[in-house]
């Protein structure tokens, strides 16, 4: 299988981001044909339909960015029970303006880490919502909610529990064979 680009979107701008650890974390379980690329959404100005008639230079950056990625890979938290602001403008800019959507027909995932005992859960349905409208055909099973705590991630990047490293290993695996599904 030749190199498969991944565009991964955090949805943290947090120095010491809990989900940008678990990206990276997550990262080093994929095969080495994976290569993955942080998306940097924190430059971006608001969304605004004025954009349509010239977007302005970070906003192509971005769309050029998710064009030229194979696949996708969604890293949130769960701010108010929903998807960050910067992470759904972000997409907003990308998807637009009409008949330009840059996620169309990618195949992606979704996966979050929080210090709430439910992870991540209504933000991740929130934004397989809006993905399904964008024509991104999101992995289903298995949902990754990770409750997070300071010991789930080593300080090489590794997870320090077994039961966890087999579960992500198992989503990184069904994830794999999805992306390859829509990139062989």
């Amino acid at each position: 299988m030749s190199q498969v680009t991944v565009a991964v979107f955090v949805g943290s701008l947090r120095k010491d981001s809990f989900n940008r650890r678990l990206a990276r974390a997550v990262e080093k379980l994929a095969p080495g044909e994976f290569t993955f690329k942080h998306i940097q959404i924190d430059d971006l100005p608001l969304y605004s339909q004025d954009f349509d008639a010239a977007y302005p230079a970070v906003a192509t950056r971005l769309k050029k960015d998710v064009e030229a990625a194979d696949a996708l890979l969604f890293v949130t938290p769960e701010y108010n029970r929903s998807v960050p602001g910067v992470l759904k403008n972000a997409i907003d800019i990308a998807s637009r303006p009409w008949g330009t959507n840059s996620f169309a027909g990618k195949p992606g995932a979704v996966l979050g880490t929080s210090i709430g005992s439910t992870g991540t859960a209504m933000a991740q349905q929130h934004l397989r919502n809006v993905l399904t409208y964008l024509d991104v055909h999101t992995l289903a099973q298995p949902e990754v909610f990770i409750h997070f705590k300071d010991e789930l991630i080593a300080d090489d990047g590794t997870f320090k529990n077994a039961d966890t490293t087999k579960f992500l290993q198992g989503f990184v695996d069904r994830y794999v064979a999805w992306v390859k599904r829509f990139t062989d």
